[in-house]
């Protein structure tokens, strides 16, 4: 492609991108959810959350599932203001306890409820959300309507396989993992400050 003829073209894509940028313009808080089978879902949580940070914007993390192993976002993000909490019941597959299970998903949504009222933070990720809506864990008419009561101006972020209808019908930026390939299924371990 000549020169002339690749300038014609980006100045086409620029003014189509701008007249989008100039359309929007709209500001509040947004619903980001992070769902399907791939690898990725609550590392592209905490890389925004990050970001929010980096920006100056508080945020809270609310995760449910994960267990009690070192966790380097935790280690990056905690010392910048970013209130953790963790369900730390390790995965369902190895308590295999739905009564153990529900009781600590309940107690871990106290926190996240508490996040979503709190009109100082920006962003509030619940990270595996979606699990606990699909094993009924929670209920999920209230969280439905503690999401939409939470402030304008807050962001959340919703990881987790799975998600419920509603959830994605109520989300404002909705994005699929999808599995290509993964190291885990060639035998290779899981290695700390890759894959968690």
């Amino acid at each position: 492609m000549d020169a002339r003829r690749h300038q014609q073209r980006q100045q086409r894509l620029k003014e189509k991108v701008d007249a989008r940028i100039d359309a929007a313009t709209e500001r509040r808080g947004i619903v980001i959810v992070f769902t399907g089978n791939g690898k990725g879902k609550t590392t592209a949580g905490f890389g925004t959350v990050t970001r929010a940070v980096g920006h100056g914007l508080r945020a809270g993390m609310v995760q449910f599932i994960k267990g009690q192993w070192p966790n380097g976002e935790r280690r990056l993000l905690e010392p910048h203001g970013v209130e953790f909490q963790v369900m730390a019941t390790e995965f369902t597959w190895q308590t295999q306890s739905r009564e153990l299970d529900g009781a600590a998903a309940r107690d871990t949504w106290r926190h996240a409820r508490r996040m979503l009222a709190d009109d100082t933070l920006d962003v509030v990720l619940l990270d595996e959300l979606t699990y606990m809506i699909s094993y009924y864990y929670l209920d999920r008419e209230e969280v439905i309507a503690a999401l939409n009561a939470r402030p304008a101006g807050q962001s959340v972020i919703i990881t987790g396989r799975g998600c419920h209808r509603q959830l994605l019908d109520m989300a404002d930026t909705v994005s699929e993992m999808r599995p290509v390939k993964h190291s885990f299924d060639a035998g290779i371990m899981a290695q700390q400050g890759i894959d968690w």
